[in-house]
This record gives structure tokens, sequence and C-alpha cells, in this order.
């Protein structure tokens, strides 16, 4: 059951106070958990298991909570901060390399029929920088704290004493927390990331030279350090991690010539040109890239059917 099916009345069926208020921060909780963890499906747990604990309380205690929405995020941050320290445990199973859960545009989500229904994850999840891939494998390095305090003070704009309730620390040491994850977000940081045109650009060449199985023009497009990550889960095959332009290049061209009847698609992947693949019409996979310049620095491909959730349902 997801949170939009609990029934958010009251015991003697009226409806719940603050309401209104309430469900107005559905949006910005996706946004924040989508943030922290990394995974749209955990998100939506999250939400739901937020919005459980809110209407497990007595009207009177719900009266008596000043702010419903700092209530809201405060109980949410502390279940992502909890999953978090989880979350690494699990991922020590994980079978190959996680890489976060890509989402397609706001448009494309569910064919494109993401405005039939408002309460859509797609309509909530704001596609901005803090979405971009390249940003949620930085995040990804962070300790649970640091990632929780620098989310919510630096992306959602929380002061740190806010951050505190949530982390369980002062705010001194949330303070310390958010600058140590912006060190490691300068020092992981490509210089001169392309501008979106230039981005949409390298990514539309690369797809050509791929169909077109033109190994020169793939290495031209790819940085000789370029690095290549693919996560299958465990549930599909996925290529080791590739490390040089000419070798992903080249295991491209094998790839294509091994599974015939693929078809690339170009789209927008967490708010960043990237590519879709599929096989005889399904989805099979989901690439994102980071572009530096006129190539290729990074590109993450995503092959776990149950990360593509979004981009195969409906």
């Amino acid at each position: 059951m997801r949170s939009q099916d609990i029934q958010y009345v009251a015991g003697d069926g009226v409806p719940a106070p603050g309401l209104d208020a309430v469900m107005s921060e559905r949006r910005q909780l996706t946004n924040l958990a989508y943030r922290l963890l990394g995974s749209l499906a955990d998100a939506e747990d999250v939400v739901q298991e937020t919005y459980a604990r809110w209407y497990a309380m007595s009207r009177s205690r719900q009266e008596a909570v000043e702010s419903p929405g700092g209530w809201l995020t405060t109980v949410a941050g502390r279940i992502c901060l909890d999953l978090l320290g989880s979350a690494r445990a699990r991922r020590e199973r994980y079978v190959g390399e996680w890489i976060p859960e890509p989402l397609p545009d706001r448009t494309e989500w569910l064919g494109g029929r993401s405005g039939d229904d408002p309460a859509d994850p797609a309509d909530r999840v704001t596609l901005d920088e803090s979405v971009s891939m390249a940003f949620l494998v930085v995040l990804e390095a962070m300790t649970p704290a640091e990632r929780v305090a620098f989310v919510l003070h630096d992306v959602f704009r929380y002061s740190f004493a806010e951050v505190a309730d949530i982390v369980g620390r002062t705010p001194a040491a949330c303070r310390q927390l958010a600058s140590s994850a912006r060190r490691r977000i300068r020092d992981a940081r490509t210089p001169q990331e392309a501008p979106a045109a230039q981005h949409a650009d390298v990514v539309k060449d690369f797809k050509r030279a791929w169909e077109a199985k033109d190994i020169d023009a793939l290495i031209g497009l790819l940085d000789p350090d370029a690095t290549g990550i693919a996560d299958g889960g465990g549930l599909v095959g996925a290529a080791p991690p590739l490390f040089g332009g000419e070798r992903i290049a080249r295991y491209l061209v094998a790839f294509m010539d091994a599974v015939s009847g693929l078809t690339l698609l170009e789209r927008s992947v967490n708010g960043r040109p990237g590519l879709v693949v599929q096989h005889e019409g399904a989805v099979t996979g989901v690439v994102a890239f980071e572009v530096v310049g006129d190539r290729i620095a990074h590109c993450w491909a995503v092959r776990n059917p149950e990360k593509l959730r979004p981009w195969t349902t409906g």
C-alpha cells in the first residue's frame, strides 16, 4: 500500500485537522527522500511511513503540533537516516555496482501520461542539479549523517538548528558535517562540466556513433580516462566497471553486435540528456552521462529492472 492509499480521515469520519497543510508536504517529502536515498521506491516507502506515523497519532496530539510540515520533515529525515545506515550493509551484499535509480522527465513518466494522475511521484520530484546522476553518485560516498546534513541545509535550506533535531547532533556538529560533505563534492566535481545544450549535442553524436558501431567516433566522443559503470543488480547481465574511452567504445560496439533488435532513444535522465535502451520495444536500460567540454567523462548504465519501473510501467 502506497501512502496515497491511506485514509486521511479521523476515527469519527471527520477530516483530520490540518489535512491540506499535511498533504501539501507530499512533494517536499518525496523530493527530500529521493535525494537522501537515491531510490524513488525507497522514497515512496518513506513518505508512506511518515504519513502512517502522523495518522497513528490521536487528534489531540496532531493539534498540538505547531508545524505539521516541520514534524513530517523531521520524521522523514530520521527514517531516511536509519535507512541510509542499513543501506550500507545492504549494498555490501548487492551484486555488482550500485547506481542510484534514474528518473525520467515528468512529461515522459509512464509513457507521457504523468499528467493523468496528480499524485504520481513524477510530478513531485523536481529534476534540478541536485538530482543529476553525477551529484547523486557523490552523495553515495558520504556518511549517512553527512548526506542528511548537507541535503537538508544546502539543498533544502533548513537551518542547522533544524538539521540538528533530525540528525540528533548539535548544530555545530551538523555544520561540520555539511562542511565535510561540501569538500567531498568539490574534490569529486569535474571542472568545466558542459552546459545543457552542449551536453545534449554530445549525447546525440554518441547515440549516432553507437548505432553505427563506429568505434573511432565513439573513442573521439569519450574522454581517454572515461569511466563506464553498469548496474544489473544480479538480475540481468552487466559489464564490470570499464576504464578508458577506447575500452568503453569497444565494449559498446561488441554489445550492439551481440544483441539484435536494440533501439536507442534520447531521453532526459535525472534532468540531463541521456539514452534509453530498448530491446524489441521493451526498456532494458537507461544511460546517464557526465560531459566535460565536448567529451563524455562518465557514463552510468542502469539495467536492473527493479530500478527501471518509472520507465517501464504503464
